[in-house]
């Protein structure tokens, strides 16, 4: 099969050769023994029954062009290496100005992203926000100019950018999607460090987990409770319930309810309660205190204690204040009622 195949090229370039590879006098020129290794390599399917002239003129045409392709052995060929440096150099002529251009825009991209970054951190730092939201918020332009900078320098070189930039928009796409969990908490992050609802140090209640915080990231935020756990919750959960902060205002009200029997002295127990706050030097005097009696109960006559503190002595309050209370009723014989049950024993006879 081989040698029908090499018969059957080498006619064809017989035929293609003495038809229109002539010299002046009409005779045929002679096949260089290279051009015959040339179409010995491109043929390899086999041969049909019959090969028109033209269909061999066709087939030398695209032997031809397979020999203009660059060959390991060319390479030690100084002819050869000589012509394509000189085709490398005109290329590079070629394309000298978009290179400049390229390298400028480059350098000029660099240089005023770095200068708006800056400007940016600056202004941060003489405003009011965080601290940790303006880092952020500086590295995020940084990167997007930095992206539009690389575009434009592609866009120098001649590389079609819409191409580009519709790959980058899917690749965006596609990562989005994967983590759109973590985006989530990366936006409710974001939110909250911008509008502060809480700040580092307030005591406050989300997600279900009352505690002080201890840092805001724009992923998770840590918060610590009464008993020295550290709690961390995903930012997403915070925004999405109520935020319930102890530390926003500078001052808190105590709400202690207090009984009495209904044998005792309402007056006598009005007195001692409102004596009571006023020893106590933590309870504010403004806004004052009350001091009423709010129900009537099954058991008891009800009083509601209401003093206002500092938001840092509240339970230092709270918790003295129902010490002091029990004391100083005892001393004062007011009593404490307690549910009771009559039971009454009948005797069968």
């Amino acid at each position: 099969m081989a040698q029908e195949r090499m018969h059957w090229v080498f006619e064809a370039y017989l035929q293609s050769s003495t038809s229109a590879h002539t010299n002046s006098q009409g005779k045929a020129k002679i096949c260089p023994p290279r051009e015959i290794e040339i179409e010995k390599m491109f043929f390899l399917q086999d041969p049909p029954e019959t090969v028109p002239a033209e269909g061999a003129n066709a087939l030398k045409e695209q032997a031809g062009a397979q020999e203009t392709s660059i060959n390991v052995a060319d390479l030690a060929d100084p002819e050869k290496v000589g012509e394509m440096m000189a085709a490398f150099k005109d290329w590079a002529i070629a394309q000298a100005p978009s290179m400049v251009g390229a390298v400028l825009t480059l350098i000029i991209g660099l240089w005023l992203t770095k200068v708006i970054t800056k400007g940016i951190s600056v202004g941060i730092e003489k405003s009011s926000l965080d601290n940790m939201l303006g880092n952020f918020l500086s590295k995020l332009v940084k990167m997007v100019l930095t992206v539009m900078v690389l575009i434009s320098v592609v866009g120098q070189l001649g590389v079609e950018t819409t191409s580009f930039a519709a790959i980058l928009a899917a690749a965006g796409f596609a990562i989005g999607m994967a983590m759109s969990g973590t985006l989530g908490n990366f936006a409710s992050g974001v939110m909250i460090l911008l509008f502060r609802p809480f700040r580092t140090g307030h005591f406050v209640e989300v997600a279900g987990h009352a505690g002080v915080v201890e840092e805001i990231s724009v992923f998770m935020t840590q918060m610590r409770t009464g008993d020295n756990k550290q709690i961390l919750i995903p930012n997403s959960e915070i925004t999405s319930g109520s935020i319930i902060n102890y530390s926003a205002k500078p001052t808190r009200r105590v709400d202690l309810v207090v009984g009495i029997s209904y044998d005792d002295d309402i007056k006598k127990a009005h007195e001692v309660l409102n004596r009571i706050l006023s020893q106590n030097e933590k309870v504010l005097e403004d806004p004052a205190p009350t001091v009423a009696v709010s129900e009537l109960g099954a058991n008891s006559v009800n009083f509601v204690v209401r003093p206002w503190v500092n938001s840092a002595d509240y339970w230092d309050v709270y918790f003295g204040l129902t010490e002091t209370i029990k004391l100083t009723f005892d001393k004062e014989g007011l009593s404490f009622p307690y549910p009771q049950r009559d039971v009454h024993l009948y005797q069968k006879s």
